[in-house]
């Protein structure tokens, strides 16, 4: 099994951003300023999914000149890259996302054919009228509403033998979730999504200000602390540029 590890996009906030956002904690108690935003594809012999799908040129070229204080870059486009290890949109099995903020979304209206791996929580929010209200961008994934979907209440098995596990860990969104990867050499990792956005989430157990549901956020990082524990799975914080750096990158794979 193959876990290919992309570069799709680049945030960068300015110390009164991280403020104003309140990621549960001020400016002052941490140095980091850029995050990555990663785009991950699983290759197991029993097909491939591609799990969260970076920022879009949209969302990048929106945020340019905006004086929001915040910067987002997009060097290549996954298509782009994807072509490097002989896959296009229409390579997957599967698509599933921790969540549907745009910078995990970015690409998700150009994946064909794949089935959707969701749960009913984060479909029955991301496709209603309310979606906005929690940030979402329904423009950057509504070519997903009428494709293949497998609504899930709960963990799932992708592939049936336990090695690519979906595991719910709601409270960033309503339906947020993180992906469980047992590889032979590395071992098990654990895609965290946005349940941990900054190192120093993890360490004080601070919640962001715009999560939806800060008991559920507490309540999902406790059960995933305690799935790390029991399997001895490394954490992967999807944004932390240090830990990206130190992995295999695409075209390179970790197996």
């Amino acid at each position: 099994m193959k876990l290919y590890v992309f570069d799709c996009g680049r945030i960068r906030y300015e110390d009164e951003v991280i403020d104003a956002l309140d990621f549960g904690f001020t400016s002052a108690e941490t140095d980091v300023r850029e995050l990555i935003v990663p785009c991950y594809v699983v290759e197991h012999e029993s097909g491939r999914l591609l799990w969260d799908a970076g920022l879009a040129r949209s969302t990048v070229d929106a945020a340019m000149g905006a004086g929001t204080g915040i910067e987002m870059t997009l060097d290549r486009p996954l298509g782009e890259q994807l072509e490097d290890i002989g896959l296009d949109h229409a390579s997957f099995d599967y698509i599933a996302f921790s969540h549907m903020h745009p910078d995990h979304v970015g690409a998700a209206n150009e994946i064909e054919g794949a089935t959707l791996l969701i749960q009913r929580a984060e479909y029955d929010f991301a496709f209603s009228d309310e979606a906005t209200s929690i940030g979402f961008d329904p423009t950057l994934y509504d070519g997903l509403r009428g494709g293949d979907r497998q609504i899930l209440d709960g963990e799932h098995d992708v592939f049936g033998d336990g090695r690519v596990r979906i595991i719910p860990a709601p409270g960033h969104t309503p339906g947020h979730q993180v992906l469980f990867v047992d590889l032979d050499e590395a071992g098990p990792v654990v895609l965290s999504g946005d349940l941990f956005v900054f190192q120093l989430n993890r360490r004080t157990r601070s919640v962001p200000a715009f999560n939806v549901d800060a008991e559920r956020t507490l309540a999902s990082m406790a059960r995933i602390e305690q799935l790390i524990e029991e399997t001895g799975a490394e954490l992967w914080i999807e944004h932390e540029l240090a830990r990206f750096e130190q992995v295999a990158q695409a075209p390179a794979y970790n197996e």
